[in-house]
């Protein structure tokens, strides 16, 4: 029973289409961010205020490095790519499925990106940090959703029908 991992942009539906796929498969779902702020007793912007940028992405390394699964859909912070550990990690624990929308879709979806706990350099726009993180994202999957006006029924079947069939 190899886990699915959720990769992709904040607002991308990691969560959202995690936990219906959780359902489907009869696994159990882990939202990454939610066990950071379980371990921390802290909400995610906050963990990033009171420890800077670096100081968060290494936390949610160390914590993504650590978590133990089996049979279950693990949807991660859209940071998640920039800990070289935990990425290994997750290689080697399950599937890893890259949710993918298009900047404008993206945009349209995000709300406040400080209220989200969304990890951005200072000076840095919201389209700086998606052409960062994009090739991490193509690195790191072993399966490419394109979500771009698709629903949540429609991105988890096809992750459903596509997870067994790559690598």
């Amino acid at each position: 029973m190899k886990n699915v991992i959720l990769i992709g942009m904040p607002g991308s539906g990691k969560s959202t289409v995690g936990v219906v796929l959780a359902k489907k498969l009869g696994y159990r779902f882990i939202d990454s961010d939610l066990v950071i702020q379980e371990k921390c007793q802290k909400l995610l912007y906050q963990l990033i205020e009171e420890r800077g940028e670096a100081g968060f992405l290494m936390l949610e390394n160390e914590i993504n490095a650590s978590i133990m699964a089996k049979g279950a859909v693990i949807a991660t912070g859209g940071s998640a790519v920039y800990g070289k550990e935990a990425m290994r990690h997750f290689q080697e624990i399950g599937r890893i499925v890259y949710l993918k929308l298009p900047f404008k879709e993206l945009e349209t979806r995000l709300g406040d990106l400080h209220e989200r706990g969304v990890v951005l350099k200072e000076g840095y726009t919201l389209q700086d940090l998606y052409e960062e993180r994009i090739p991490l994202y193509e690195k790191y999957a072993d399966i490419t959703i394109e979500c771009e006006g698709k629903d949540i029924r429609g991105v988890m079947e096809e992750i459903y029908e596509k997870r067994s069939l790559e690598k």
